[in-house]
């Protein structure tokens, strides 16, 4: 972030202390989303959920973060962006208690609503507090540290997950963790300031000057930057009735809004739960069959999202907003074209099976036509290189964890005694590392871009009297995308294969590329009273500027 103002000047620790404490929230949001994966392997099989529950349990947190989304950005224009944070870091700690000591399937779903109601009010809240508490010259940083502690949190709940994967009960511990996070942030931030430019369009100068004066490096022109707030409060006010209509009416910020919900929008449909989705298949693709080496390689892909957004970090002041973003997407497209490549090889190549099931559930010729069939795995004996004595057997694996398919497996009367592999979403591949590869590389270009961008440029690209409730739909248009991809994947799984999948997801986010280069102005360094007039510009003036 730097030690030193824009004028030589020290940051001041207040700064340090908004920024950490605002994005704990992030760090809530990753970890919260993050773990569930870890932790419903444990609680499908203590709580014997069927299929229906186990999607439900899952889905019940995006749905309800969604809602909270669209709540959160008239509360932040009524309460305060402060306000919101605090509501959500109490709404967090009553989430991860009810998870924690949850006795059956309904109070474990209460919670798992409650916790995505704070998911919802923290993820518009939070980036919207820290743009506009920001000096412009470091609004990016601050920004994307959100986003940085949102992949923290997905890194730490897969770290955990492995931690208490082997202790009984170990789910309680997964998800009742996030309560200390939650704790620590509702005292922390019961210290902090409110956003000054929500303090001077509630009329409060005085208060407003303080928290300038507290948060800006000395020697800044604070009373200079005020009176730019008061006449932007002032040109603001002129919008007497602020709602989706008066946005609609304003073409700069229509045009802003359908930049900020179609950033979101491809953030998702670009594939990023899907790839995350298959982590852990790529990983058995590749020859790890061990649970617990698994466990900690899944946890090692999401160090390297965490990472790469340490290098949007650093990036996103120097070379700007439009080149991550393209950048980013760009090399998505062709590491998803890797990954796809990949999984059709892998299907094509597939070993044949040599002992046929005598039922008709599960009859195929080869690897990739049972594992194309949601209720199938291939049961096999030998390595991926050398794979014999196989089957395609009835997998059930909404009902048991991976260890008791093994079991099902070795102890079918089709195969001997022996080491046995059930593969029932992938296929043995000799050059299966090559998914791995892909999987890196994607994480690579997709973390320092496509992963804080939208909620970098969602946070500075409206006018104030527009902010809180462009930012909520935009943030509500990202978890309505995040909720579509998760209930269709395992459909588009079955119908186009896993590698259609793929290749649709690349095709998306080749046109995403596309669209931004036309429509995505860059926003380094421009304060946010004058965001309106760069989308007051046609795109062809904003391209020929370029």
């Amino acid at each position: 972030m730097g030690g030193e103002g824009v004028g030589g000047g020290k940051l001041p620790l207040a700064v340090y202390l908004m920024t950490g404490f605002s994005a704990i929230g992030g760090f809530l949001f990753g970890y919260d989303t993050g773990v569930v994966s870890g932790a419903m392997i444990l609680v499908r099989e203590q709580f014997e959920l069927n299929t229906v529950w186990h999607e439900v349990i899952v889905s019940a947190t995006i749905a309800a973060a969604w809602l909270a989304a669209l709540i959160a950005g008239p509360a932040s224009d009524r309460f305060g962006r402060r306000g919101v944070i605090l509501c959500a870091s109490l709404v967090f700690t009553v989430g991860a208690v009810v998870m924690g000591a949850a006795p059956e399937k309904i109070t474990l779903l209460v919670g798992r609503t409650i916790v995505g109601i704070g998911i919802g009010f923290a993820s518009m809240s939070v980036p919207v507090y820290l743009s506009e508490a920001a000096p412009a010259y470091l609004r990016g940083r601050l920004t994307v540290t959100n986003t940085l502690f949102i992949t923290g949190g997905q890194t730490i709940s897969a770290i955990v997950c492995g931690l208490f994967s082997t202790v009984p009960q170990g789910w309680r511990y997964m998800l009742g963790f996030a309560g200390i996070p939650s704790i620590v942030q509702m005292a922390g931030f019961s210290f902090m300031p409110e956003s000054p430019r929500w303090l001077v369009a509630q009329g409060r100068i005085p208060e407003a000057y303080a928290v300038l004066k507290k948060i800006r490096a000395e020697g800044s022109d604070v009373e200079a930057e005020l009176e730019v707030m008061k006449t932007a409060v002032s040109e603001d006010n002129k919008n007497t009735s602020v709602g989706l209509m008066s946005i609609l009416r304003s073409r700069p910020v229509r045009r802003a809004l359908l930049l900020g919900c179609l950033l979101q929008l491809f953030q998702q449909i670009s594939g990023i739960n899907t790839v995350m989705y298959y982590s852990a298949s790529i990983i058995s693709m590749a020859g790890v069959t061990d649970d617990s080496l698994a466990i900690w390689l899944a946890a090692a892909t999401a160090s390297m999202n965490f990472l790469g957004t340490i290098i949007g970090l650093w990036l996103v002041e120097r070379v700007g907003r439009r080149p991550l973003t393209l950048g980013s997407l760009a090399g998505t497209t062709a590491s998803l074209f890797m990954l796809a490549f990949t999984f059709q090889m892998a299907y094509i190549h597939s070993p044949t099976v040599t002992n046929p099931e005598p039922t008709k559930l599960c009859n195929a010729d080869d690897c990739g036509v049972c594992t194309s069939r949601l209720d199938c795995g291939f049961c096999f004996m030998g390595d991926i290189e050398n794979p014999y004595n196989s089957s395609c057997l009835p997998s059930n694996h909404n009902e048991f964890d991976e260890s008791s398919l093994s079991g099902f497996c070795e102890n079918s009367s089709l195969l001997d005694a022996g080491t046995v592999t059930f593969a029932y979403d992938w296929c043995p591949y000799k050059y299966a590392w090559l998914s791995i590869v892909g999987l890196a590389l994607y994480l690579l270009f997709f973390s320092p871009g496509m992963g804080p961008m939208p909620w970098t440029i969602n946070s500075e690209i409206y006018p104030g009297w527009a902010r809180a409730t462009c930012t909520s739909i935009t943030t509500a248009v990202n978890w309505a995308a995040n909720l579509l991809v998760t209930l269709t994947f395992l459909t588009l799984t079955e119908v186009l294969l896993k590698h259609g999948a793929f290749y649709l997801f690349m095709g998306l986010a080749g046109v995403g590329c596309v669209v931004f280069f036309f429509l995505l102005p860059e926003t380094r360094g421009v304060p946010l009273e004058e965001m309106e007039a760069v989308f007051s510009a046609s795109i062809l003036t904003r391209i020929w500027r370029r």
